[in-house]
Formats: C-alpha cells, sequence, structure tokens
C-alpha cells in the first residue's frame, strides 16, 4: 500500500510534448498528478485529473508549497532558445530555484531531463548550462534519475517532422557539411516510459535516452524522402550557409528552425551517445505506419511555446554565447 505521497508526483509541462505522454503513462499508473506550467490558463487535456499551477519562479515559497506532499518531481523544464528575457541563464537560474524549493518541500525525488553529451567545458550555452543542472541536481542531496535524450521523434516533434516538411515542399534538400554526423533518435512513448519508471526507481542514476537506430544524418533525410516516396535532391553546403537559409525560412514560418547552437551540437556528434538502446521503437518502422500525417504541417516551436501576444516576441534574440 503507498501512501498519498508516494503516489503524488509533480510533472513540469505536463500538456507539452514528451510531458503529455509522460502523465498519460503516470494517470494510468494511479499517481496523482500536479504540474507546473507558465500557461495555467491553457485548456488542461487531462480535465481534473491534474491539478494546474503556475511555476512562481520569482516566489520560491509558493513553489515550495506547491511541491509540498509529493514524493517525486519530474523535471522537463528548459528552454530551447533565448528569447526575450528567457535565456539560459535564467533557465539555469529557475530550475535551481526548482531545485532547492523541491527539497525544501521535503520531496525525495528528482527525475530531471538533461540532454545527450552535456559538459562543463562545452562552448555551447545549451549543453554547458544542462552540464550544470546535472551538477546541481547531483549536489541537491535529493535521490536523482537523470535522463538524457537525443532527437525525440512522434507526431508532434520538430526536428524530424519539419526535415519531411521541407521533404514535401522542396526538391532539394540542402545538409551542413559532410552529412555523416551521427542521430540516435528516441520515440517520445519510449522516452516518457523511461521518465514514469524513473519514479519509482531507487538510488542514482544517469542514463542515456537513445533509440536502437544509428543514422548519419543524410541517411536520416534520405529515408524520410524515401517514407515519403519524394525524390529529393540532396546538396551539401557550408554551415554558415546552411544556418542563413534556415533562418530565412524561419522568417516565412515565422519560427526559429534550427538555431546555431543545434547546428553545431548536430555536426559535432552530440546526438548519438555510444552504449546499449533504452528505447525500443524503430524510427525506419515508425515512419512506414506514419508516412501520411508526417511533414503533413509545419511544426512551429514559437507557436507551440510563445504567445501570439509575447511582448518579446519582436525581435527577440536567438544568437548563443557560441559567437554567432
Amino acid at each position: 500500500m503507498h501512501s498519498e505521497t508516494d503516489k503524488t508526483v509533480v510533472i513540469t509541462g505536463a500538456f507539452s510534448y514528451t510531458g503529455k505522454y509522460a502523465t498519460r503513462i503516470l494517470l494510468d499508473r494511479g499517481y496523482r498528478i500536479r504540474t507546473l506550467t507558465y500557461h495555467p490558463e491553457r485548456e488542461n487535456p487531462f480535465g481534473d485529473k491534474v491539478q494546474v499551477f503556475p511555476y512562481n519562479f520569482d516566489n520560491p515559497g509558493r513553489l515550495t508549497e506547491t511541491l509540498r506532499g509529493a514524493s517525486t518531481l519530474i523535471n522537463t523544464y528548459w528552454v530551447r532558445f533565448p528569447r526575450g528575457k528567457s535565456t539560459f541563464e535564467t533557465a539555469v537560474q529557475n530550475t535551481r530555484t526548482l531545485i532547492t524549493a523541491a527539497k525544501e518541500a521535503d520531496v525525495c525525488r528528482i527525475v530531471h531531463v538533461s540532454i545527450a553529451n552535456p559538459s562543463l567545458q562545452s562552448p555551447l550555452c545549451y549543453y554547458k548550462g544542462k552540464a550544470q543542472l546535472e551538477q546541481s541536481v547531483v549536489e541537491s542531496g535529493l535521490a536523482y534519475t537523470i535522463l538524457r535524450p537525443t532527437v525525440i521523434f512522434g507526431l508532434e516533434d520538430i526536428l524530424i517532422n519539419n526535415i519531411a516538411w521541407f521533404v514535401r515542399h522542396f526538391p532539394i534538400f540542402a545538409i551542413p557539411g559532410d552529412g555523416r554526423y551521427r542521430i540516435r533518435p528516441i520515440y517520445v512513448e519510449d522516452m516518457a516510459r523511461l521518465i514514469v519508471n524513473a519514479v519509482r526507481q531507487e538510488g542514482n542514476t544517469v542514463l542515456d535516452a537513445v533509440g536502437p537506430e544509428t543514422y548519419t544524418f543524410e541517411e536520416l533525410v534520405r529515408l524520410i524522402s524515401d517514407q515519403l516516396g519524394r525524390r529529393t535532391s540532396v546538396i551539401h553546403v557550408p554551415t554558415l550557409a546552411a544556418y542563413i537559409a534556415t533562418r530565412v525560412a524561419g522568417w516565412f514560418v515565422s519560427d526559429v528552425v534550427l538555431t546555431w547552437e543545434e547546428y553545431k551540437g548536430l555536426m559535432a556528434g552530440q546526438l548519438a551517445p555510444e552504449g546499449s538502446s533504452t528505447g525500443e521503437t524503430l524510427l525506419s518502422q515508425w515512419l512506414a505506419t506514419n508516412r501520411e500525417p508526417v511533414g503533413k504541417q509545419y511544426a512551429s516551436e514559437v507557436a507551440r511555446h510563445y504567445a501570439r501576444t509575447d511582448p518579446h516576441a519582436t525581435g527577440a534574440s536567438i544568437y548563443s554565447c557560441a559567437g554567432l
């Protein structure tokens, strides 16, 4: 028999891409769920099964009370790119505030979603910030599982879906560099199960969240093209030229297609860690099953996470400390 505390979990972003899959599994397993979000006014697809609270990073006492009575904090909070006042630095600061609040609320365990190959020495703010937060989790004194995903694919994903969208709409696909840098994508439901399974784990674990297949980036583009039945000409261009092209494309779709940090991390092989697979679903089989819907609509990160009334939407910086 589990106590109410043992069965109460707080998850950041229960309505987000990965978060909603994890939330469904948590509910199926009988957990009581609270979520933290920047948009508590948005529609709650889970109804009264999920209690909704604002992040309250600027009010640590209130944040602590929101966490009190929970056994586990599942943290997926992060920013993909700087936008207005939302920067990597503020994301690190906010997450540290969240970790401290969890400790003061007597939360026993944290399941923290990081990134593959984080490094305190990385020149890329994304990877350095993730490494700093892993360090904060380890030093918190809480029991922890740190999950390090690569590319998470599914019908609502950004990278795979938008490659498919470009393949559907253009006869040529420009690949930065030689295209030989590798990716080990993991299916979103496999990732969600790793998150939920970690709630009941004991001790401390750091685990790469990777799928069973490894592709070079060029192989990935050709696989998507083949599955969609498109004759796409692949050309290789300098990295800077590819980045500029995606900036231009971003203006047309009102989105940030790929950031400079994402280009650099991808081409450095950061998305293909070595080791055993922790996901089961094959991207190749998933694409064969979902070739009709994938890429039919462009998946906008800006539309997903930022309201059109965002006061920082105009002129927001997407440049990183990597130097561009």
